[in-house]
C-alpha cells in the first residue's frame, strides 16, 4: 500500500485542510522511532500531534485519561484502574452516562504495550486506523462512500458521540468504519473547531475507500446537475 498516495487521495477527494493520520498497536518501539516524552491529558489529544511527525506513545503516556485509556485496550495499573473508577463515577453523578453504559463502551483487543503515531504520509508500518477530522459536507461524502448512508432492511450504521475514541475499536472491528460527533472530552484535548466530525477507517480498507470516494463524488457530480436544473426552473 503506498500510503503517501493514499493520504494524496483522500486528502483531494474530501478537500481535506488536515491531513490523515495513522496509527498502529504495537508491543514493542519501533525501529528508529522517536519516543513521546511530553506528557498529554488524554488519548485524543496525540492524534494532533500525529499530524505533524511519527512517534510512538508508550500506554502510560495514555494513562491521564483513564476512559481513553481503557478504550485503547490497554492492561490499566491499580491506580489508573481506581482513577477511571472514580472518572466514570463522576460522569454517572453529573448524568453525562448511565451506570449501565461504561460496560458496553467498545475497545480495542488488549495485548499491546504502545501506539504508533503520524501523518498518514509519512507511515511506514501498515496502519491499523486512519483518522480524519471532516466537516459534515466531507462527512456526508464519507458517509455514503463507506456504505453507511445506505437503506436496508438494517438500519443505517448509527453517527455517534461520547466517547469520541470509541470509533477507534468500532473501526477496528469488522465494521471497518465509523463516524463520531465527538464528546466534550475530544473537543477540549484536541481544540479542534466545534464544525468538524471524526472518521475513523480500518487501514486496510483504505485503498477500498479511496475507490469508493471516487465513484461517490461521481455520482454526487451526476445529480448535481439535476439539482441545479431543478432549482434554476424556479428562478425568476
Amino acid at each position: 500500500m503506498d500510503f503517501n498516495q493514499i493520504a494524496d487521495g483522500l486528502t483531494a477527494c474530501l478537500l481535506l485542510d488536515t491531513p490523515p493520520v495513522a496509527l498502529s498497536f504495537v508491543q514493542n518501539v519501533p525501529a528508529s522511532t522517536e519516543v513521546l516524552v511530553d506528557d498529554v491529558p488524554s488519548a485524543c489529544a496525540l492524534w494532533r500531534k500525529a499530524e505533524t511527525k511519527v512517534f510512538y506513545a508508550p500506554a502510560e503516556k495514555h494513562f491521564n485519561c483513564p476512559i481513553g485509556a481503557m478504550v485503547m485496550g490497554f492492561d490499566l495499573p491499580p491506580e489508573v484502574q481506581e482513577g477511571l473508577m472514580g472518572f466514570v463515577g463522576k460522569m454517572s453523578s453529573t448524568n453525562y452516562i448511565t451506570n449501565d453504559e461504561p460496560a458496553n463502551i467498545p475497545t480495542i483487543p488488549k495485548g499491546n504495550n504502545g501506539i504508533l503515531y503520524g501523518p498518514l504520509k509519512d507511515f511506514t508500518a501498515e496502519p491499523d486506523l486512519i483518522l480524519m477530522w471532516l466537516t459534515p459536507r466531507q462527512a456526508m461524502l464519507y458517509n455514503e462512500a463507506t456504505g453507511s448512508a445506505k437503506w436496508a432492511p438494517s438500519s443505517p450504521a448509527p453517527v455517534f458521540g461520547r466517547p469520541a475514541c470509541a470509533a477507534l475499536p468500532i473501526a477496528h472491528s469488522p465494521a471497518a468504519s465509523a463516524l463520531s460527533l465527538g464528546c466534550a472530552g475530544m473537543r477540549t484535548f484536541t481544540e479542534i473547531s466545534d464544525d468538524r466530525l471524526l472518521a475513523a477507517v480500518k487501514g486496510s480498507n483504505a485503498p477500498q475507500l479511496l475507490q469508493s470516494l471516487r465513484a461517490t463524488l461521481d455520482s454526487n457530480a451526476a445529480m448535481q446537475e439535476s439539482y441545479d436544473e431543478m432549482k434554476r426552473s424556479f428562478s425568476t
